[in-house]
């Protein structure tokens, strides 16, 4: 599998601020550059914190949805 096809999957349910981001952050740091991460989280703050951690990191924020109260937010590494 490529680089640009690897993707990491993250259930960060149930978890509060800053858990769903520092387990991102962790899961990033064992992924190849070009990796991708799906996170899923219920946190109601957690779009808007993995919006403001890429714009520091520099990681892409590729996808960001929500489904009855599910957030799914999709990284890529870089």
């Amino acid at each position: 599998m490529s680089e640009r096809e690897e993707l990491e999957e993250l259930d960060a349910s149930g978890l509060t601020c800053p858990m769903p981001l520092l387990k991102a952050k962790r899961a990033l740091n064992a992924l190849p550059v070009g990796a991708r991460l799906r996170i899923r989280a219920t946190d109601p703050g957690a779009p808007r914190d993995f919006e403001v951690f890429c714009r520091q990191s520099g990681h892409e924020l590729l996808t960001s949805t929500v489904q009855e109260g599910t957030f799914e937010i999709t990284l890529r590494k870089v």
